[in-house]
């Protein structure tokens, strides 16, 4: 495209003129290598708009090869298909390695264990058939994520957890709505289930689907229980995964997967509690066993108050007390007098260190000087209580 140009080709003949004329060898090297020079660079350009007219219609740029939409799916982390929460490869795996895992809280297993249980129970006799449930997994995964691997049709229950003050996602898949259907209204064994696509539930099935989410809900108020009592209220059923967003899509989640199978039927039941849910037992939930109290064991602490209330400690009677400067004190000398600033009806403080615990009036008992106590003495108790609250006392006494 270069050589066509007008100014181009005169630029290559004033050149050619000026090494013919010229009579010095020199110079007409010159010219010719400046022609050679300039011949060159007008080929490489033909070369790269060719090649760059060539590429454009195939998506590539010249001389950089461009990666195709698999390769940048495989780097991403991401599959053409539908989103794998199982598989943490690529940029996806850096940006969820900073997100908690659901394994930093054990007693999350313990719960969902205890869950299991329950509603294997439960579900025996609300269906009044043999149903096996299991535990099939339990991730931490994004909620955006998990909203986009929801295969439809299936149902979702938006649950309030009342005493936490937020929201959890119940999802409940096709192949168990119909399986619940049929085992509720007396559909036979064996058959294949018929699904009826483009359709949406009908009034039946939904209420059906509700019943066992309620179940499924109060059985996971039972398994929480131990650790902190909670009630599971139905805000609504969704069809639509957008009509179902209860956190953002880039908040991390716990996702449990329950497994339901009733001979030759069943189906999957999800849990998803965001961490903003599950916030506020945090600390329950870190523990690593039930009941653990991080140290603080209450038969050691009943035994160790009692021994400490039965203790024998040594206290002293304050008849008088007085600040005098030092310049006196050191003055003092064998003779001197110190006045005593108190009545013969005063007060005796009984002090066990700086810690009051009386008072008292001084008198005599056979040849020994006594002190009748003329206030009580605070009850002891035999729990750990009594010293937290006097702690906070005298925090509130020295703040005030």
């Amino acid at each position: 495209m270069a050589g066509n140009d007008p100014v181009d080709q005169d630029a290559i003949a004033a050149q050619w003129e000026a090494s013919l004329d010229s009579e010095d060898p020199a110079a007409a090297a010159e010219a010719a290598s400046a022609n050679e020079l300039t011949e060159s660079m007008a080929l490489q350009w033909a070369a790269m708009v060719e090649d760059g007219s060539r590429d454009f219609g195939g998506g590539k740029s010249g001389g950089e090869r461009v990666l195709s939409q698999e390769e940048i799916d495989n780097l991403l982390g991401f599959t053409a298909g539908e989103v794998n929460l199982d598989d943490h490869s690529g940029i996806r795996a850096i940006i969820d390695s900073a997100m908690v895992s659901y394994e930093r809280l054990p007693m999350l297993e313990i719960v969902f264990d205890r869950l299991v249980r329950l509603m294997t129970t439960s579900l025996r006799n609300f269906t009044s058939d043999n149903v096996e449930v299991s535990l099939d997994r339990i991730t931490s995964v994004r909620f955006g994520d998990y909203m986009n691997s929801i295969p439809l049709p299936a149902v979702l229950c938006v649950f309030k957890a009342e005493e936490w003050e937020n929201f959890g996602l119940a999802t409940v898949d096709s192949s168990l709505i119909y399986s619940i259907i049929d085992v509720l209204l007396g559909g036979r064994r064996g058959n294949s289930v018929l699904r009826v696509e483009g359709r949406p539930y009908t009034t039946i099935e939904t209420n059906l689907v509700k019943r066992l989410i309620e179940v499924v809900l109060a059985d996971a108020e039972q398994a929480f229980r131990p650790l902190s009592p909670v009630t599971f209220s139905i805000d609504r059923l969704e069809t639509n995964p957008r009509f179902a967003a209860i956190s953002r899509p880039a908040n991390a989640a716990i996702l449990v997967r329950l497994r339901i199978d009733m001979e030759d039927r069943g189906g999957n039941v999800e849990l998803l509690l965001p961490y903003a849910t599950i916030e506020p037992i945090r600390p329950v939930l870190l523990q690593m066993f039930m009941g653990e109290k991080f140290g603080r064991d209450p038969i050691w602490e009943g035994h160790f108050a009692t021994e400490i209330a039965q203790a024998e400690i040594a206290v002293d009677a304050v008849l008088y007390e007085a600040n005098i400067p030092l310049k006196q004190l050191m003055a003092l000398k064998v003779g001197d007098t110190l006045p005593l600033d108190m009545r013969a009806d005063a007060t005796v403080a009984v002090r066990c260190g700086n810690v009051m615990l009386t008072e008292g009036r001084m008198g005599r008992v056979g040849d020994r000087v006594a002190i009748r106590v003329t206030r009580p003495l605070r009850k002891p108790s035999t729990t750990l209580a009594m010293f937290e609250k006097a702690d906070e006392a005298n925090k509130l006494m020295e703040a005030q």
